[in-house]
């Protein structure tokens, strides 16, 4: 039960995924700002796992690309390996890590889960996607700068998302 549990629950955060930034994208670069399909993914590493998160991270971008042709294909993969580890590594750090202090696991594991997605689509796109056009400067500026507010906004909302389901018993943290 289980695993069609975590099943319909990776669907609905990927159903989430591609749907919430179209409330974002009427706003120029509003995507790469407010970073709005990183939230669900985020969350579903937490509540699903890294199995189920990877998958997340993989089919949010390619079915929101696919639908809506966003992200556009020059960044789609970066950003398909940015998520998919997102959805990996947060749902890896929130099995290993353990204190009582809830608030500072969610932490933790975000912030963790944060910088090994940002880390992955800096070094993809630097050896891979556009090797020898992506720069240290490009990279610091497009994953810290111009995603602060989204940074933030994740940093406030997934936070209180997860207290909230877990004080709702939906969810163990």
């Amino acid at each position: 039960m289980k695993k069609t549990r975590d099943l319909v629950l990776t669907a609905m955060f990927i159903a989430l995924g591609v749907t919430l930034p179209q409330a974002f994208h009427a706003i120029p670069n509003a995507g790469g700002i407010f970073l709005p399909m990183h939230i669900p993914v985020l969350v579903a590493g937490f509540v699903v796992g890294p199995v189920f998160g990877l998958a997340a991270g993989i089919l949010t971008p390619v079915l929101s690309h696919l639908i809506f042709h966003m992200p556009p294909a020059a960044v789609l993969p970066g950003m398909l390996c940015e998520l998919a580890m997102y959805g990996l590594a947060t749902g890896f750090f929130a099995r290993i890590i353990k204190t009582k202090n809830v608030l500072l696991k969610i932490y933790a594991v975000l912030i963790l889960g944060m910088l090994a997605g940002r880390v992955t689509y800096g070094i993809l796109n630097s050896l891979i996607f556009r090797a020898g056009s992506y720069s240290m400067q490009a990279w610091l500026s497009a994953a810290f700068i111009t995603a602060l507010p989204g940074i933030i906004i994740q940093l406030i909302v997934i936070p209180v998302l997860l207290l909230a389901l877990s004080r709702a018993k939906l969810i163990k943290i």
